[in-house]
């Protein structure tokens, strides 16, 4: 106990001087406070497979249902003023309970809670966020919209969905910006009584981050350790490309490396196409997915209508393993469609 306590002590001690220079500039700012707003979205979809069993989906999160069936109702809550604010973001139904799922713990209604913080704007270019945020690791997130594809990837799926912790956001100047955390083990987000802690960085320039996160995640594990790269780019007006590369290892246990590419292409004011090609790989020690050693080519092609606040999506997916996975362990492939429909308000 004393030697975490110890760490903690030490990676906050020159935050915290920092916080303490800026105590007074920071108190003496006007006190504005916007209204309470609201916001979140609905989705829902059908899914499909072209063979096979009809239960047969990839092996990551959200949209493996067949047929007909449910997202989430997402509603969030936020209220801002110059000193600081608060964001509550809840989630009801399918894609919530997947996104949530090492909760409830504790509380009977940890399972609705995707995000629940509250930040101090310490100054202009510091920012200390203490609670329940989702992850700094990784391109995609749990919101479909926020995403382009409706199902997600294999590094999105295997990485750290939600933090609980303490985090300090530093501005260095409009293109540049540097964040540190220490937080419960990842997805541990009602409460920590296992004496764990882990700890993120973040470096991010332009639209690149580049992120680490280190730490035990349970008490019979050694130490997990993921170094995250994502990138977004602007090639055209009309054409993006988006990248994610990631590394994560726990010694002796297992881990996975793999990159997705992004490219997506802007039709007309409400049409677009996009592409996910990614390549996963799991380490030889263990394989979260598919097993030691398994690699895997996720082909995701979406075309998306935007119609105001609705957002109409089609895509068509092939999942390729090196070893079969699929129709009851005789198929190496399985291609699938999904047709969604994301509504924002």
């Amino acid at each position: 106990m004393n030697i975490v306590i110890s760490k903690v002590l030490k990676i906050w001690a020159i935050p915290c001087l920092y916080l303490l220079q800026f105590t007074l500039s920071a108190q003496s700012k006007d006190t504005t406070t916007s209204e309470l707003n609201f916001s979140g979205s609905v989705d829902t979809y059908f899914r499909t497979n072209f063979y096979g069993d009809k239960f047969d989906s990839p092996a990551t999160s959200f949209a493996n249902l067949p047929g007909f069936a449910l997202g989430m109702v997402n509603i969030v809550a936020e209220q801002h003023t110059t000193h600081g604010g608060m964001v509550a973001d809840l989630v009801f139904g399918p894609r919530g309970t997947d996104a949530v799922f090492a909760s409830p713990y504790y509380s009977a209604t940890g399972n609705i809670i995707n995000q629940l913080y509250a930040y101090w704007n310490a100054s202009d270019e510091l920012v200390i966020t203490l609670g329940n945020f989702n992850t700094f690791i990784g391109y995609e997130v749990i919101s479909p919209v926020d995403n382009f594809h409706y199902s997600t990837s294999y590094l999105f799926s295997y990485g750290p969905f939600s933090h609980t912790g303490l985090k300090a956001d530093y501005a260095i100047n409009e293109n540049q910006s540097f964040m540190i955390a220490v937080m419960n083990p990842t997805d541990f987000t009602e409460m920590n009584n296992v004496n764990l802690y882990t700890y993120g960085i973040q470096y991010g320039i332009g639209g690149s981050y580049l992120s680490a996160l280190y730490g035990k995640q349970a008490e019979n594990l050694s130490e997990t350790f993921q170094l995250d790269y994502t990138g977004s780019y602007d090639i055209k007006s009309s054409f993006s490309l988006g990248v994610n590369a990631s590394y994560n290892n726990t010694p002796l246990s297992g881990g996975f490396c793999g990159v997705a590419l992004y490219p997506s292409a802007t039709l007309s004011k409400a049409l677009a196409l996009g592409l996910r090609g990614e390549l996963f790989h799991e380490l030889k020690r263990g394989g979260p997915v598919y097993g030691s050693g398994t690699t895997t080519l996720d082909f995701t092609i979406t075309c998306a209508y935007t119609d105001d606040n609705l957002r109409l999506i089609a895509e068509l997916r092939l999942d390729e393993c090196s070893e079969p996975q699929f129709n009851t362990y005789a198929n190496s492939n399985l291609s699938s469609l999904i047709l969604a429909a994301v509504y924002s308000f």
